[in-house]
């Protein structure tokens, strides 16, 4: 149930920065907020970095997966879904990131060769409807002139994050989720420096407001720092197809926030929305009569 619990709670606090980082970048260069970010985590997870004493020494598999989980789960999805935004609405982009629970699945079945059960596949097709249904009562008379590039970058965003699933699936056998945190935080802010500091040289920093400043430090903290370390301490836990699933609490948390913190309209096709993918969660988690009979069993023998 902690697994279960660290899995949503890294979604929806992923789905909040992703409502609220729509006021940074009205703000900041895209490069530059994402250089400040990894930069930031950087220094505030510093003391994560050293290997523990239980942990092996980081061999070249392990080096290269915590390339590629950054490169792919940090840096990439960060730049396709923020520039993806500027260029999409807000129900394209909802129908595309409900393709994470998908996509994770897929991936799950070709890399790591897990099995999808029946209960599986329509655990993620709830999810996948209860979002759809909340993007299309999003929609607006300015919904259809969403760019093909908008859409390109969404999808791609949607693979980066389910391939963050995966690969990460892989780095919690042998890292603890401190570490793996900080090692792809410090891998984001290498990859992003060059941009960062191109974006840095013609911006007037002096023209950022406080609370601009604060909302950066939180965001920084957030996207590098609670979220990886929840989402690798479920994922340990946790096969990566069913954690996927727990991805629709992204696009579900961002829509609370366009309600509560926006001024939309709460009706009945959101509670169905919200009806759909919590259903999603729960046959996923649900315990299965045989997986409860072998558990009854093993509490048999011990008594």
């Amino acid at each position: 149930m902690l697994a279960y619990l660290c899995l949503a709670s890294a979604m929806m606090i992923v789905g909040a920065y992703v409502g609220f980082s729509k006021l940074l970048v009205a703000v900041l260069p895209v490069f530059l907020l994402a250089w400040l970010r990894f930069g930031i985590a950087a220094v505030a997870m510093a003391h994560w970095l050293p290997r523990g004493a239980d942990e092996p020494p980081l061999d070249g598999r392990s080096r290269g997966l915590l390339f590629l989980e950054s490169f792919l789960g940090n840096f990439l999805f960060s730049i396709c879904m923020l520039f993806g935004m500027r260029e999409a609405t807000a129900i394209s982009a909802g129908v595309i990131m409900a393709g994470i629970p998908a996509a994770v699945a897929l991936l799950s079945w070709l890399f790591l060769r897990e099995t999808l059960s029946r209960r599986m596949l329509a655990a993620i097709a709830l999810a996948v409807a209860g979002i759809v249904v909340l993007a299309f009562t999003r929609a607006g008379p300015d919904d259809a002139h969403t760019s093909a590039l908008g859409m390109v970058l969404l999808v791609g965003a949607v693979f980066c994050e389910a391939s963050y699933v995966v690969i990460g699936k892989r780095l919690t056998g042998n890292l603890s989720p401190r570490r793996i945190s900080a090692l792809i935080n410090l891998w984001g802010l290498i990859l992003v420096t060059p941009f960062g500091l191109w974006a840095a040289w013609s911006f007037d920093f002096g023209a950022v407001s406080g609370n601009i400043w604060l909302g950066l430090v939180l965001y920084a903290l957030a996207a590098s720092m609670w979220t990886v370390w929840l989402w690798m301490t479920g994922l340990k836990r946790i096969p990566a197809a069913k954690a996927g699933v727990f991805t629709v609490f992204l696009p579900l948390t961002s829509a609370i926030v366009g309600i509560v913190f926006l001024g939309e309209r709460f009706t009945t096709v959101h509670l169905i929305a919200f009806g759909c993918a919590i259903a999603g969660v729960l046959l996923a988690t649900w315990p299965s009569r045989a997986a409860a009979s072998m558990a009854d069993s093993a509490t048999a023998l011990r008594k």
